[in-house]
């Protein structure tokens, strides 16, 4: 399935958005359940701490009428204060009971409410006036008892409260682990995208430019590779064709470019003339056949070489000099070619042998800019008119 270049980026651009919503919802998700079991946590704490406290009131107070009443001046209402003392202890005890689970717990609430029931029935039964010393004995027995059933009950809290502290950590460690898993697996598939995505979408403009780059060294043998029916894909068929139009074009005119050089090539072994030219580095492109004849030299000698470094003639040489370094026209400069005969076999100046004496013209050929300049030298025997 083709999908457009457009889709693609909005794909992307809807995945990270999607990743960061996820990421944010993941991140709530941790926070919310965190706050809520602190708060439970904290809540139950607060429960239990209130009713500690009452529980402690109502043995302070339990104690407090329990001495009134082995005094001697205890009075009946001290007697219904002291019931209804163990009956609220005994409220406060079973709300207290439903916050623990832990057995140890469990059976300590219920010492204290068992003891906190005999002294009730005992308190009941006994007389005020009559001063029952097993009676009296049996009370503050009772009391001590639940003072010291509530001073163990203390310890353990103490530790519960340790333990509830180290829940929270726990808690609050754990909801860290999986928040920073969740940001390491949000991290890397940011980075795999970063890496991905891009790449998927840079990789056909990379084509384009390195095929753009082949057709600047002028070479139209290349053609740009998109499978994909989108907008990238449309443009690269749209290279394609240029390229394709470049590289006819190119044909046609080297194809152009070959004729006239055969029609110059024809012209120039025509005439009754010596031709030869040369570009501004001094550089011989062409020389006609009278000219390769009468200095008795092959093509692979001259061409594309700098004149200097042949064995052209030195009137040549410095007519072309003067031309290139004036850029201007020279007109009928005399010129004497001689035999290549092997200097040693030369006594003096006078047995050189002329094989051509006349006169050069140097036309410049003008290009763009002066680095595609051409000079054309004509040799013939009579002055050019």
């Amino acid at each position: 399935m083709n999908i457009s270049l457009k889709s693609r980026i909005a794909a992307s651009f809807v995945g990270v958005t999607a990743m960061v919503v996820a990421l944010g919802v993941t991140v709530f998700f941790f926070l919310h359940k965190l706050n809520k079991e602190i708060k439970k946590i904290t809540k139950e704490s607060n429960n239990v701490k209130v009713l500690t406290t009452e529980v402690r009131i109502s043995a302070v107070s339990i104690l407090k009428t329990q001495r009134k009443i082995l005094s001697y001046s205890a009075k009946p209402s001290d007697v219904e204060e002291l019931v209804s003392l163990c009956e609220d202890f005994q409220g406060q005890l079973q709300r207290l009971d439903t916050f623990y689970s832990e057995v140890e717990i469990k059976k300590i609430i219920a010492t204290m409410n068992g003891y906190a029931e005999a002294l009730k029935t005992v308190v009941s039964k006994a007389s005020v006036y009559n001063r029952d010393s097993a009676a009296l004995s049996s009370i503050e027995e009772l009391a001590d008892k639940i003072l010291e059933a509530y001073d163990q009950f203390q310890n353990i809290q103490y530790i519960q409260s340790e333990k509830r502290d180290e829940r929270i950590n726990n808690i609050i460690e754990e909801t860290n682990k999986y928040m920073l898993i969740t940001l390491i697996i949000t991290f890397f598939f940011a980075i795999l995208l970063s890496l991905v995505i891009p790449g998927k979408i840079a990789l056909p403009f990379k084509k384009i430019n390195d095929a753009i780059r082949e057709l600047q060294d002028c070479n139209f043998d290349v053609s740009i590779y998109y499978n994909q029916d989108d907008e990238i894909g449309e443009l690269a068929q749209e290279i394609n064709k240029m390229i394709h139009s470049m590289k006819t074009f190119d044909e046609l005119r080297a194809s152009r470019i070959q004729m006239e050089h055969r029609k110059f090539d024809a012209l120039a072994n025509m005439v009754d003339r010596l031709v030869i030219i040369s570009n501004d580095k001094g550089e011989i492109i062409y020389m006609n056949n009278k000219m390769y004849s009468l200095i008795d030299l092959q093509s692979d000698d001259i061409l594309n070489k700098s004149y200097t470094d042949t064995l052209i003639p030195s009137c040549v040489k410095e007519t072309f000099d003067i031309a290139i370094k004036r850029r201007s026209k020279i007109e009928n400069t005399p010129v004497v070619i001689y035999d290549r005969t092997p200097e040693e076999e030369i006594e003096n100046e006078e047995e050189k042998q002329v094989t051509f004496s006349g006169h050069s013209t140097v036309i410049p050929i003008r290009g763009k800019d002066s680095s595609s300049d051409f000079y054309l030298m004509i040799m013939t025997k009579e002055i050019m008119t």
